[in-house]
């Protein structure tokens, strides 16, 4: 058991490892390499563990874990390496980045699933054999344990964050393009995303007593509502208005100077004021615009980033 236990303990080392560097924000590069040292380890431990003998003549224990380590090394080499091409395109959509966050779940299960397994056929081998089983948790399970249930309540918000967040993308596409049609349908989206985050979060309640994250994704929700239901009638009145110069100017600039009435010169003037007024609003509003959705996004980074540096264990596995 001492020498299974051996080759089980490395792959927990690793897979804190990986787990560290990946809530404490090391670059890309490192937790890649970290995870591919963490599939090499977990298939080194199974070539060990099956070549082991049986012990007395059970080997149900031995080959238990031999199926736990496969799972294992299966889940980090394909689950996980899914999980990485998914990475690369997940915040292209709600969809996809819901996809993405249950794919990281399911083989998060599968790796729960397996070592349930294989703590019932210890139990059992040890009963057999009589041998008393130490249960309580040592530093490393307690410090992963820990990580797990920062990063499901982290990612429960970071989801309610995220649907109104690409909503927003998909509303500053269209105000980049012009296209008032799309504006108008993308504000109505984003302004019912961010109603139905609010509602959600109103539900959740503090990690240890921090709501830090929480407030933070508040902040940017009653931003893009604010956004949709107060500033996107500023900018569709800018483009209208420019919509109608230019029709008007058209109308204007087809007729020979002779033939233009004061009536056509009136029209013409009132429209080249009302596009300039609504392009100076238009210019204002974008600018504030920005402003406060990269001050509310940054402080969503900044809360987060200290949310997992303050409640994810750190330090080397022990």
């Amino acid at each position: 058991m001492n020498a299974i236990s051996k080759e089980y303990r490395s792959i927990q080392e690793d897979m804190w490892e990986y787990t560290n560097a990946a809530s404490h924000g090391k670059k890309a590069s490192t937790v890649e390499k970290l995870r591919a040292q963490l599939e090499q380890t977990a298939y080194s431990a199974k070539g060990k563990v099956s070549r082991m003998g049986d012990y007395e003549g059970n080997s149900a224990y031995r080959d238990s874990v031999v199926s736990f380590l496969n799972i294992y090394y299966i889940v980090l080499k394909e689950d996980y390496a899914k999980i990485v091409d998914m990475e690369a395109i997940a915040e292209q959509s709600y969809d996809l980045m819901e996809a993405y966050m249950l794919a990281k779940e399911e083989a998060n299960n599968k790796l729960s699933a397996a070592s349930d397994m294989l703590d019932k056929e210890q139990e059992k081998f040890a009963k057999e054999f009589d041998v008393e089983l130490i249960t309580e948790e040592d530093d490393l399970s307690k410090k992963m344990a820990k990580a797990d249930k920062v990063y499901g309540y982290y990612n429960d918000i970071y989801l309610i964050f995220f649907k109104s967040y690409i909503q927003d993308i998909y509303l500053t596409e269209a105000i980049s393009k012009g296209d008032v049609g799309a504006i108008e349908q993308n504000k109505s989206a984003l302004e019912a995303t961010a109603d139905e985050g609010l509602m959600k979060l109103k539900s959740i309640t503090s990690f240890d007593g921090d709501m830090s994250v929480v407030q933070a994704c508040q902040d940017v929700l009653r931003f893009y509502k604010d956004e949709a239901k107060n500033k996107i009638k500023v900018i569709t009145d800018y483009y209208l208005k420019a919509e109608n110069f230019q029709t008007i100017q058209k109308s204007f600039e087809a007729k020979k100077e002779k033939d233009r009435t004061q009536e056509d010169i009136d029209q013409y003037n009132k429209a080249v004021n009302e596009s300039n007024e609504a392009g100076a609003k238009y210019n204002e509003t974008i600018a504030v615009l920005n402003k406060d959705r990269e001050d509310k996004l940054n402080n969503w980074n900044r809360t987060v980033a200290k949310f997992t540096d303050k409640h994810v264990p750190k330090g080397k596995a022990k």
